[in-house]
């Protein structure tokens, strides 16, 4: 009777199971293959998983058997136990308790004593030993889960793929090294930024430059694209605002380990879900920085002002500075495609506006900064009439480089906190005998010597702020003539001028300039 049987024998083995030699691929064909002899059985195909997990069914070899047994080219299956089969209890379940006898398959795991042809006690706790192997996956799923954050707490990266601009360590695949190449890139995009450029134009640019993306180096397929105005070749690929604002956004650039911002729904599915920016494991100086802290930093405070706007092809000098006077919400630019020409809407406005909270703030964009800039002007005139200069420069307080000075400080001060916390935790940990005195004195100097560090560091940059004032003085006069000089403004000078300008309903315009009392 056993040769009317067409076999199969399945084999599987994940990284989850250990390098246990029993269950190696050698170890189940040989086991297999001598059980099939000694019932003297037809085997007809032998299928293969090797590295797949047995917590899901995505499995090539798995699904050719399955494409086999609908085409009736198998009728029988055998495996070393039911783990090889899957460890998801309800897919394993569903698979013995009904899609196998719906289909005349028989199934044997060897080891189990499991045979859906005979009537035996084995059948019937197959439910508990698939609801037990399927605990076994979560168990170990569990235990990676741990490892990896360990290490990541420890700075070390374990991340499959390198953030753009770095690359592995050849000596230590834990640790990230600069990628020369890409590390370029992503200084050029700081450089941007810091000219108050938006994401949107720094994408444009590098893809007028035709300066490969992420993606591009990642060997991703890309399709052709044609503007108006450039051609980019598949090699190349296309800049997006999203991947800028990533760029810009990432603090791993300053050398600091950022890791656990995505996290898996369940042990047996792949997708992902975005975790909050508060469980970010985040450890300092891993790994040698592309960009300095303070310029990163100071880049930080201009992102507001590079919002993402609806208007991907446009380009507006005032883009991301245009606040409601009235409501507070941000002002946005639209086009109008009938009339070719710009507008600027209430976003609270438009978002709510059935529920009638604010008014459309609608104005003609191109006389708005036509009447924006002459304002600018007129200021920036009076700024430097020289009668009035002595009286205004004692009332000027910069926003923009005074900030460099300013987060160094409050980097600094906010370390220090720190280290006073691990001080404390230290002691704590002394007292209830966690580390003896010895290991207490030496990490508690340690500790000391950093903070005294730290403060000689923060003497030096108050007393440089307070230096910087005379500066910061003659920058605002430099930034004034260069604005007066140029027929048409640069974003650079806009922002480095001005902090926010709120427009309200009765069309009063309120220019507020990255220095007070000015007007």
């Amino acid at each position: 009777m056993n040769i009317h049987f067409r076999v199969a024998i399945y084999i599987r083995l994940s990284r989850d199971d250990g390098n246990i030699e029993s269950d190696s691929i050698v170890s189940q064909r040989s086991l297999l293959k001598r059980y099939i002899k000694e019932n003297n059985y037809n085997l007809v195909e032998e299928y293969v998983d090797d590295g797949f997990t047995g917590t899901n069914f995505e499995r090539p070899a798995f699904k050719k058997m399955i494409k086999d047994i609908e085409l009736g080219k198998i009728n029988m299956i055998i495996t070393k136990d039911m783990s090889r089969l899957g460890r998801d209890y309800i897919g394993t379940g569903e698979l013995i308790e009904k899609y196998f006898p719906d289909r005349n398959v028989r199934y044997i795991a060897i080891n189990d004593g499991i045979d859906t042809f005979l009537d035996n006690t084995n059948n019937d706790i197959a439910p508990f030993k698939a609801i037990m192997n399927d605990m076994y996956a979560k168990d170990i799923s569990k235990k990676v889960k741990t490892s990896l954050h360990s290490r990541m707490k420890d700075g070390l990266y374990v991340s499959g793929r390198c953030p753009f601009g770095y690359m592995k360590d050849p000596d230590n695949k834990n640790h990230l090294i600069i990628n020369d190449e890409q590390a370029e890139i992503v200084k050029l995009i700081f450089d941007l930024a810091l000219e108050g450029n938006t994401y949107h134009f720094i994408a444009q640019e590098l893809t007028r430059r035709k300066i490969k993306t992420p993606a591009s180096y990642y060997n991703y397929v890309w399709n052709t694209k044609c503007t108006n105005s450039f051609c980019v070749s598949q090699d190349k690929g296309v800049w997006v605002d999203t991947t800028i604002k990533a760029i810009l956004t990432n603090q791993i650039y300053v050398g600091d380990s950022v890791q656990g911002k995505t996290k898996k729904i369940n042990y047996k599915l792949k997708k992902t879900v975005k975790t909050n920016p508060k469980e970010y494991i985040i450890v300092e100086n891993t790994h040698e920085p592309i960009i300095d802290r303070n310029t990163f930093n100071y880049v930080q405070t201009l992102l507001p002002k590079n919002v993402k706007r609806p208007e991907k092809k446009r380009f507006y000098l005032l883009d991301g500075l245009l606040y409601c006077g009235d409501c507070k919400h941000r002002i946005t630019i639209r086009y109008q495609n009938k009339t070719g020409r710009s507008y600027t809407v209430c976003d609270y406005y438009r978002t709510y506006s059935k529920y009638h909270v604010c008014t459309t703030h609608n104005n003609n964009y191109e006389k708005l900064e036509k009447e924006i800039i002459n304002s600018i002007k007129n200021v920036c005139n009076n700024y430097l009439d020289k009668d009035k200069v002595k009286e205004l420069l004692k009332n000027i307080k910069l926003n923009n480089n005074s900030n460099k000075v300013k987060y160094q400080i409050q980097s600094l001060e906010m370390l220090n906190s720190k280290l006073l916390q691990n001080l404390d935790k230290c002691y704590m940990d002394k007292l209830k005998d966690i580390i003896d005195d010895k290991q207490y004195i030496r990490i508690s100097e340690n500790i000391k010597q950093e903070i005294s560090s730290n403060n000689e560091q923060l003497g030096e940059l108050k007393s440089k702020s307070i230096d910087k004032t005379k500066q910061d003085k003659k920058q605002i006069e430099d930034y004034v003539n260069k604005f007066l000089l140029l027929e048409n403004p640069t974003r650079e000078l806009i922002i480095n001028l001005i902090d926010k300008i709120e427009i309200f309903d009765d069309k009063t315009i309120n220019i507020k300039f990255t220095f007070n009392n000015c007007i």
